[in-house]
């Protein structure tokens, strides 16, 4: 039976349910189709595209770790010019809403794939994954409030039917600052948080465990870190502001869910669980569906941030 009790609306459109994939955990957005139907997920975010085509790191570029896993793959894509003729065309025929990912070395960059992207019918959203180093000055845009507001002044103009969710970088002495940046930038939603920055060493061999060294680590590691952004997000602005929150960062149960929408968030990401099982968001979002009803509410939304703190 499909959950009744769970259509939410993100910055203006409406997801059956807030079960959203994370970029790049469906490929481009149709390589979980044979194991998990779209249609059992609110929402699929696209892996990263940039401008140009990126062959990412050389292995190892994901290993996994105790409670997660850490990646470094570098945004391994086929660049602006090939998704847009080879793979999103695909996303015509999916049953679910399809979320562009975007991602860059420069402003200009940014301002490029959010133009194609506004321009396709199948995204109705964008997110800016915006933990990418600029190259005029090598800091990156998602841990500076300067950087991050100049890079999405540019980007607004460029989306004229499209709203734009901002990905924000949980590697940053505060999370408040970076998302009012956000959000006084142009940011119709908000996702946190991406990958914490980690490093492995090999015992043996004394050199790291990943290619390029550190990495960023994901799964249920991080999960209490999200939970605790997410609600000083909520709390400090994003409540008032109206701007809806996607909880991120180690979703393998029902209840860390729950915990995401009790912390202020309206819709979920799940990431690393799917490279356990995909199948897990059938899970997730029945447990919603059971926890909504024992709570005494009619949808889940009602239940958004009201954690009792």
């Amino acid at each position: 039976m499909k959950p009744t009790l769970l259509p939410v609306t993100l910055a203006g459109v409406p997801l059956r349910n807030p079960i959203i994939a994370a970029a790049g955990t469906c490929g481009y957005v149709t390589e979980l189709a044979d194991v998990l139907a779209p249609a059992a997920l609110g929402a699929i975010v696209t892996k990263s595209i940039t401008r140009e085509p990126r062959v990412g790191n050389p292995p190892w570029r994901i290993i996994d770790a105790r409670h997660g896993m850490l990646n470094a793959v570098g945004l391994a894509n086929v660049g602006l010019d090939g998704f847009v003729a080879d793979k999103l065309p695909a996303a015509a025929g999916v049953d679910t809403v399809i979320i562009g990912s975007i991602a860059g070395n420069s402003i200009d960059d940014y301002v490029a794939v959010a133009a194609a992207f506004d321009a396709a019918d199948t995204l109705p959203l964008v997110e800016l994954n915006v933990s990418c180093p600029n190259t005029s000055d090598g800091l990156q845009f998602g841990e500076h409030p300067a950087g991050l507001r100049a890079l999405l002044s540019a980007v607004r103009p460029a989306l004229g039917r499209t709203k734009m969710i901002v990905k924000l970088s949980p590697n940053v002495g505060d999370i408040v600052a970076m998302a009012r940046a956000a959000i006084d930038g142009g940011a119709d939603a908000i996702t946190l948080i991406n990958t914490v920055s980690a490093l492995a060493i090999d015992v043996d061999t004394r050199q790291p465990r990943l290619s390029r060294g550190a990495g960023g680590l994901s799964g249920p590691a991080i999960h209490p870190i999200a939970v605790r952004m997410v609600w000083q997000v909520y709390d400090a602005i994003a409540r008032d502001a109206g701007v809806p929150i996607i909880g991120l960062g180690g979703v393998v149960r029902w209840q860390d869910a729950a915990e995401l929408v009790l912390a202020g968030a309206t819709a979920v990401g799940m990431g690393t669980a799917l490279f356990v099982d995909p199948r897990l968001p059938l899970r997730v979002a029945r447990g919603l569906e059971a926890w909504v009803k024992k709570q005494g509410c009619r949808t889940l939304d009602e239940l958004t941030g009201e954690v009792a703190m």
